[in-house]
Parts: structure tokens; C-alpha cells; sequence
């Protein structure tokens, strides 16, 4: 029999009762419902039943104890090395995250360590699930991504379990705010969010339009990055001019934004976009409007993408060091693992910003 969404009913017994001993609902040691009450609880048959917690024994999740019950044994820490590492990224095979990968492989594979990789598609759901089977493997280690990382973490159990089982994790490209002592790579996206508002300001652009994410580490730093040369430039802040969008309407929103931008007559000479993606769907809708890029608006990207190279007009953006960030967390992670201190540690955990100048800017008489 399966349920609604087409699942053996021992699996989703198995999935619910996994999810309550991880997030702490279970305590280790604590009794789990008889066979009786989880099957009437449930509404399956006590075979059902038996053969979910066959799977979670099987799995180390409980222990059945002759003639006392079935109980929770939490997780126990490994004592062997499994050569086994996790990385967990937002996406996996496209933009920029292949060449992120390639650089964390190049030297974990070197040391001997295999990857077992997993995405989220940017959702925390999609990031808690992966920390719960992971969580089930033997693994030395964790790089990690998190998703939409400047929403709260609601999973955080799930990183306190990785704490108690001494398996040291690396935060990469964005940190959630409660996680700030934890050992990341970050890119300095402040500078970058700077340096290209002020190239903007020092060819004469005074009216820049502003487009960010807002439910990423990455989106609200170089918003700030904006802020700061405008005031440097003694230039209003315009909450009308900046277009802030999410993860779920990342492929309309900023278009949108900027459709209204144009029928509403406001003012403007450049943009400054979140990322090379939506300069380069911006720089297609321009042109469809006759606004030409950059005789009429200059735009920016960043990342240093393929798209920033192959744009009708080519892109000037910030370099993003795609390889250097992924081998950065890898010899981070290592270092966790080796045991050395934060005092001894010999990894960059900021990287400086490039700004890369190419045909999309033009400078502006004033």
C-alpha cells in the first residue's frame, strides 16, 4: 500500500519517525511508541510498522530491546575515517557552480576523499533534507552553501547534531546570521557592490538603478557595497530605483521591476545588477525597447560568468574566483579536520573583489 503521494507507507512511517529523532522531537534513549500505538497513530498494520523500524535499526537511528521496547539511540560518533566528504551546494550544473565544484574536488580528491553531492535548488526544506541523510552516512566532513542564507535558519538541530558528532562543517559563498562564528569563505561582496556603483559614479552616472536579492548573505551585502558609494558620492538613496526580488521569482521579478522602472518615466542611466543572469535578460529587453547598452544605459553584472563574455555587449562585472573559492573551502575543511586551531589556520577566508571592465559602461557628459 502507499500514501497519497505514492510512497510505501512503511517509508513514510520510517521518514516521520527519522525526522522526529533528528530535529529532537525523539530523544536519544527515550522509548519509541509501541507497534499497537504507532499503528493505530498511523493507521498501518503492525507488519508496516516492524518493517520501519527494521530500517531504522538497520540504520542506527534505534535499538529493540527484548521485552522493553524500542528505543531511540541518537547518533554515535564515527571512530573511523570514511574518506567520505559532503558538499552541499544551492545549485549544481549551471552558472558558476560546476567550476566551485571542480575546485573543492581538485584538492579533496588529491587527499585521498571522495564527494557525496547534494543541491537544494536554494530551498532550506531542500537543505534540511540533505542535512537528515547525510547525517545517516559516515562522513569526515561537510562544505555547505546554505540556502536562501539571509532567511533565519529554522533546521538549526540539524547543525547542533553535526556539532555533537564532531563533524566539522565549512560555510561557502554565504553564512545564515546565527552561524557567523562558524568557519566560511566569503567573498568580500561589500568591496564588490562598491567598486562597481563607483565606476558607475566616476563615469558620470548619477541616476543608477539597483537590483539585488534579497533572501541571500550575497544580495544584501552588495546592496550595501551600492549604498555606501552613492553616499561617498552624495547621491540620494532612492528606494524607487532599487529592484529587490527572491529565490522563487528570480526569473520574473527584476524584468518586471524594470518594466515598471520604464512605463513610470523614472529617471535612470545605469544599472547595476545582482549577477551576470539578469544583466544579461536585461540587456535583451533593453534592446527589444530600443535603449541601447551602452549608448543609452550602462549595466554590470557579476561573477565573471561565460554570459559576461558572450553578451551581445560584453559585461563589466566583478570576478568571482569560482575554482579558488571551491579549493579555499576544501583546504578550510581539512584544516577542521586536521584538527588545527583558528590561530594556526592558513586559509583566506575573505577574497578581494576584481572589477573586470568591459564595452557595457560608457562614461557620461555631464
Amino acid at each position: 500500500m502507499a500514501d497519497a503521494k505514492g510512497r510505501a507507507k512503511y517509508y513514510t512511517l520510517m521518514e516521520d519517525l527519522k525526522k522526529n529523532i533528528l530535529s529532537g522531537v525523539i530523544k536519544p534513549g527515550e522509548r519509541i511508541p509501541s507497534e499497537n500505538e504507532l499503528s493505530a497513530n498511523y493507521a498501518v498494520s503492525r507488519h508496516t510498522v516492524r518493517k520501519a523500524l527494521s530500517i531504522l535499526e538497520n540504520e542506527g537511528f534505534v535499538v529493540a530491546e527484548h521485552g522493553r521496547g524500542t528505543f531511540c539511540m541518537g547518533r554515535i560518533k564515527q571512530n573511523t575515517k570514511s574518506n567520505n566528504i559532503a558538499v552541499i551546494t544551492t545549485y549544481i550544473s549551471d552558472y558558476i557552480f560546476p567550476r566551485l565544484i571542480q575546485g573543492i574536488d581538485s584538492v579533496l580528491t588529491k587527499e585521498g576523499y571522495s564527494i557525496i553531492l547534494k543541491n537544494t535548488g536554494n530551498l532550506q526544506k531542500m537543505e534540511a533534507k540533505s542535512l537528515e541523510d547525510i547525517l545517516t552516512k559516515n562522513v569526515d566532513g561537510l562544505i555547505i552553501e546554505p540556502s536562501r542564507s539571509e532567511v533565519y535558519c529554522k533546521h538549526y538541530n540539524l547543525y547542533r547534531m553535526l556539532d555533537d558528532l564532531e563533524i566539522p562543517y565549512v560555510f561557502v559563498q554565504g553564512i545564515y546570521p546565527q552561524f557567523m562564528n562558524k568557519p566560511h569563505i566569503l567573498m568580500d561582496d561589500v568591496e564588490g557592490g562598491y567598486l562597481l556603483a563607483r565606476y558607475l559614479i566616476e563615469l558620470g552616472h548619477k541616476d543608477i538603478i539597483g537590483i539585488f536579492k534579497v533572501d541571500d548573505y550575497q544580495g544584501k551585502a552588495r546592496h550595501k557595497g551600492y549604498v555606501k558609494a552613492l553616499q561617498e558620492a552624495l547621491i540620494p538613496y532612492d528606494p524607487d530605483k532599487v529592484i529587490w526580488f527572491q529565490t522563487e521569482d528570480r526569473e520574473n521579478k527584476p524584468l518586471v521591476g524594470m518594466k515598471q522602472i520604464v512605463q513610470s518615466g523614472i529617471k535612470f542611466d545605469s544599472i547595476q545588477c545582482y549577477n551576470d543572469q539578469i544583466a544579461y535578460k536585461l540587456m535583451q529587453y533593453l534592446n527589444k525597447l530600443g535603449i541601447r547598452v551602452p549608448e543609452d544605459v550602462s549595466i554590470t553584472g557579476y561573477d565573471n560568468s561565460i554570459l559576461a563574455e558572450t553578451a551581445s555587449v560584453k559585461l563589466t562585472t566583478i570576478a568571482h574566483p569560482k575554482e579558488r573559492f571551491g579549493e579555499l573551502a576544501a583546504k578550510l575543511l581539512l584544516e577542521k579536520i586536521a584538527g588545527v586551531s583558528e590561530e594556526d589556520s592558513k586559509v583566506e577566508r575573505l577574497l578581494k573583489p576584481e572589477l573586470i571592465i568591459r564595452d557595457s559602461c560608457m562614461k557620461r557628459e555631464s
